[in-house]
């Protein structure tokens, strides 16, 4: 059988699961895997280790398209602190379009940690008016936030709650009550449900409620194909949910796994707060703090910054993401099937 949605359909994919975005790190290998097991691989942010950011995507988009024919899609943190985001809105748009097969395959481009309003470049627009097929989603970790996208003219929100790894919303609002809450309020735009998926059970949950689709990072971090350091992957099977804390991320609060480096971290209440901290911060302490990334992919999972989700508590084994996307869709069909059977 074949779960059918309104994302499966836009995006060109047979399988209901996408890869979350997991800048800054690489997930150019994952991308194709991803993809190539009927989900939509996902190609982040990178700019680790002082690369241009504009050039390894050029590259990790020609190696996607090298070793796959499937959709797949592209993230763009648009933090007022991400400098390159600017110069990404208007090059990658206009790097696709140069490219017949990436005009065909870059079904998707999530943007994130800022405004969505950053990609309607000329170059962007060009490309929707072109023969692609491409998407514009953007990350709404609230309903305020989502009702910002909705007013930029998205093409589908991507709703993650705080369960979810890496950078979340000052409102702290959970992917169960976010998802009600933004299907309720726009029950016609395209929605991806974020943050505590892993499993078949959470994949029919989230449809049930109206989602068309799950993005997966811990999950996909825990497999056999992804490029992040053994030591990394490793934290996840024995993790627990509880193992995970909130701390003060580069673009406000972030979900981190607990180690020395997260436990030495404050966490500020409002954006305001997170502000006048920036205020205050230092270049050495900036660069300090974008090298914990750095550190955790590399394998130093103590004095890095490990980006997990809640999730963890409920992935048990690293595996091939072929097996991953092929057990949480039988998983889910039988929720749904047995959910259908209640109704007499």
């Amino acid at each position: 059988m074949v779960i059918e949605t309104n994302i499966t359909r836009m995006l060109g994919i047979k399988n209901p699961i996408i890869a979350a975005p997991m800048g800054p790190f690489y997930t150019t290998e994952l991308t194709v895997a991803v993809s190539e097991a009927g989900g939509l691989g996902v190609l982040s942010h990178t700019n680790l280790f002082g690369k241009s950011s504009l050039e390894e995507m050029k590259k990790n988009m020609e190696y996607v398209i090298e070793h796959t024919d499937k959709p797949f899609g592209f993230n763009i943190r648009t933090a007022r602190l991400q400098p390159d985001a600017p110069t990404l809105c208007r090059k990658i748009p206009e790097f696709i379009m140069k490219n017949p097969r990436l005009r065909e395959q870059v079904r998707y481009v999530i943007t994130s940690a800022g405004t969505p309003k950053m990609l309607k470049t000329k170059s962007f627009e060009k490309l929707k008016k072109s023969s692609s097929q491409i998407k514009h989603f953007h990350v709404a970790p609230s309903l305020r936030l989502a009702d910002k996208c909705i007013a930029a003219e998205v093409d589908g929100l991507v709703c993650t709650g705080t369960e979810g790894g890496g950078h979340q919303s000052y409102e702290k609002v959970t992917t169960l009550v976010l998802i009600q809450q933004v299907a309720q309020k726009y029950p016609n735009i395209p929605l991806i449900a974020c943050g505590g998926f892993a499993t078949g059970q959470g994949l029919a949950a989230a449809l049930s409620m109206g989602a068309g689709a799950i993005a997966m990072g811990s999950r996909f971090i825990a497999s056999k194909e992804s490029e992040f350091h053994e030591n990394y992957k490793n934290i996840v099977p024995k993790a627990k949910a509880e193992d995970t804390i909130l701390v003060t991320g580069t673009f406000g609060p972030i979900r981190l796994w607990k180690n020395k480096y997260a436990l030495q971290q404050n966490l500020v209440a409002s954006k305001e707060e997170k502000l006048a901290l920036e205020a205050q911060m230092t270049a050495e302490e900036m660069v300090k703090k974008l090298k914990g990334g750095e550190l955790a992919y590399k394998g130093d999972i103590e004095n890095g910054s490990v980006l997990l989700g809640q999730s963890i508590g409920i992935i048990n084994s690293i595996d091939h993401v072929q097996d991953i996307i092929d057990k949480i869709v039988k998983d889910a069909e039988k929720c749904l099937k047995n959910a259908v059977s209640l109704i007499k």
